[in-house]
């Protein structure tokens, strides 16, 4: 039997929607003085209203027609100073209405009509307003928009504006409404690296508005956004010193910063393309020293091998020979990332520089002194550069230094640098990563760096190495400082282990991180320690209850949160040792059940994640 009622009509047709009619209806009201009890006088023409729905849509209008004022008694009429009728007619549309035609309006009206949603503090009709306008940024209307932005203190537009005007820097500067800039508004465009025009061009722009604008103080203070120093002699001289508006002493001073000062210490200005590579022919770069030149910059990051799809260079004791791209542009960059070959298990070494005049060199990224494989993600404080330079000092192999790609460009991502390595906020020993197992043994080779901690048994799932003879060892693709690990112990029984953790960032010199050889350890183990750079993870089991093999599920670094509550499998911190160094053993099971590879028999499927060098 039906549970439905026979005059209760389906669920497509249960909803009346007649807002549209609603909307037409009171938007009908607004040219007329049908039923109006309040009349606004704007710029000498009057608007009759209703202050009902003026009160119901907007706060402002509620205190000023209800909240105790002289405008609050019937019959009134309201003078609106410092408004514009266009723009107040067609915010009375939307207050009626709740739409507004912006494409249709002029762009003075436009921002007088965004000036009034501020004032009134209509904030949906704001962002929508200022979503528009980004939308038309042009040559001839930016600075005008930016200056309404500033002023409002309306951030997204205000970036957007910014962003705009750093792109058309010196067709910024030529326009008419660079002229009609607030001097907070100019200051806040000239002061940003990224505003990427000549010294010359911005000199010349702002004393064309000091002329129109500026008194004297004003005209100081503008100035100042010069930087001299960037302008050859010659300009200073020739341009600057018959201008009238800079002082002798501070010439003189740009001319002594310039001749004494580190090419690469000058505040340079660069173009910033913000979350895009710009070491792409697109973007006019291009490699300009090293062998192989075509292949780096070519997006393909797939199709390599021993003897093709790779730039390359002879690694030498005095670091003369590298890698140097030159960027299409002096740019703003803060983040390279550089794919090392990868086809065997050689790692490298290498440092990166950047220069303007590719005289002056400064190192952004030193991994000389690491071993590192595959991908490199690196970070570093934002620098000014038209030319970046990769130096290999090392490789595993042999005495050429192999570059796949190479990609730069300026990221808003967070990040943080301890002694110039990345501190890692998510897990770096993951495939994806580029991580790898070089030690241990498992039947599938990277098992450990999988994610996978739920599916594993007595034959599959783990990595093990045999306990008095050798360990699992994990290498990160680059050096990261670190200050925690985690790791996932075979639980499938109640077995327990002992074992040690050790740091290393060349496979020569290992530094103890964690020693827990003298206590039983099942399960899940979060382990953390003082702050050190690795690049190498190593593993060492010493001790299992059960036989005399070590066997790890799970390994990430740096440990990550509330990892065991998502997986279902309870985290257990070990027991505090007893007073005995000797730890209970309990019987050996049966070899049926025997976790594999056993101190006797290891299986006939394993492999080693260790595997030859091949050289190219």
């Amino acid at each position: 039997m039906s549970n439905s009622h026979p005059l209760r009509p389906l669920g497509s047709v249960s909803e009346i929607d007649h807002v549209q009619l609603l909307s037409e209806q009171l938007g009908a009201l607004v040219p007329g003085e049908e039923y109006s009890d309040v009349t606004f006088i704007v710029e000498e023409k009057r608007f009759p209203a209703h202050r009902v729905i003026l009160a119901a849509r907007c706060h402002y209008f509620r205190a000023l027609l209800y909240g105790g004022m002289k405008e609050a008694q019937p019959q009134v009429e309201v003078c609106l100073e410092e408004t514009r009728a266009e723009a107040f007619f067609m915010l009375l549309q939307y207050l009626y209405t709740g739409r507004a035609s912006l494409s249709s309006a002029r762009e003075e009206v436009l921002l007088d009509f965004l000036g009034l949603a501020h004032r009134y503090g209509l904030q949906p009709l704001e962002d929508s307003t200022s979503e528009f306008l980004r939308t038309v940024l042009h040559t001839h209307n930016v600075c005008l928009v930016f200056d309404v932005a500033s002023l409002y203190s309306l951030g997204a537009l205000s970036s957007a504006c910014c962003a705009y005007m750093d792109r058309h820097a010196p067709e910024v500067l030529a326009s008419d409404g660079f002229l009609t800039l607030s001097k907070t508004a100019l200051l806040t465009m000239v002061r940003r690296d990224s505003f990427a025009a000549s010294e010359r061009e911005i000199f010349q722009a702002l004393c064309r508005w000091c002329r129109r604008n500026g008194d004297d103080a004003a005209m100081q203070e503008v100035m100042s956004a010069v930087r001299l120093p960037l302008m050859t002699l010659t300009e200073m001289l020739n341009v600057v010193r018959p201008s009238g508006l800079i002082s002798p002493d501070r010439l003189l001073d740009a001319i002594q910063t310039r001749s004494e000062s580190r090419d690469m210490d000058l505040r340079y200005r660069g173009t910033l393309i913000p979350e895009e590579n710009i070491a792409t022919m697109k973007h006019g770069a291009q490699v300009v020293k090293g062998e192989l030149k075509s292949a780096l910059l070519d997006g393909d990051t797939q199709n390599y091998d021993l003897d093709h799809g790779f730039s390359r260079h002879p690694i030498e004791e005095d670091g003369r020979a590298g890698i140097q791209v030159k960027l299409g542009q002096p740019s703003i960059i803060n983040h390279i990332r550089i794919l090392l070959w990868d086809r065997d298990s050689r790692s490298y070494s290498y440092y990166i520089e950047v220069s303007m005049d590719e005289l002056d060199w400064v190192r952004v990224v030193d991994h000389s002194k690491y071993l590192c494989r595959s991908w490199q993600n690196l970070y570093f404080p934002a620098r000014v550069c038209r030319y970046v330079r990769i130096v290999g000092t090392h490789n595993t192999v042999n005495k050429v230094f192999h570059l796949v790609a190479f990609e730069c460009m300026f990221t808003h991502q967070s990040f943080i640098l301890e002694k110039g390595l990345l501190v890692p906020s998510e897990n770096v020993a993951t495939i994806s990563a580029c991580a790898s197992v070089i030690e241990g043994v498992s039947r599938s080779r990277n098992a450990l760096l999988n994610g996978d901690t739920c599916n594993y048994d007595w034959d599959s799932g783990y990595t093990c190495h045999q306990l008095g003879s050798g360990a699992i060892v994990i290498q990160l693709a680059q050096p990261y400082m670190v200050d925690s690990l985690r790791l996932l112990l075979w639980d499938c029984d109640d077995r327990s282990y002992s074992y040690y953790v050790e740091l290393s960032t060349n496979q020569q010199q290992w530094t103890r991180v964690v020693d827990r050889t003298k206590v039983a350890c099942r399960s899940w183990q979060t382990l953390r320690f003082e702050k050190q750079p690795a690049s190498f993870v190593r593993i060492v089991g010493t001790h299992n209850t059960a036989n005399e093999v070590f066997h790890c599920v799970h390994f990430e670094c740096p440990a990550q949160p509330d990892t065991a509550v998502q997986e279902g499998r309870p985290e257990q911190d070990p027991p505090e040792p007893s007073s005995s160094s000797q730890l209970p053993r309990p019987p050996r099971p049966s070899r049926t059940h025997s976790l594999l590879p056993g101190p006797t028999a290891p299986p006939s499927s394993s492999s080693s994640a260790s595997s030859s060098h091949t050289h190219h």
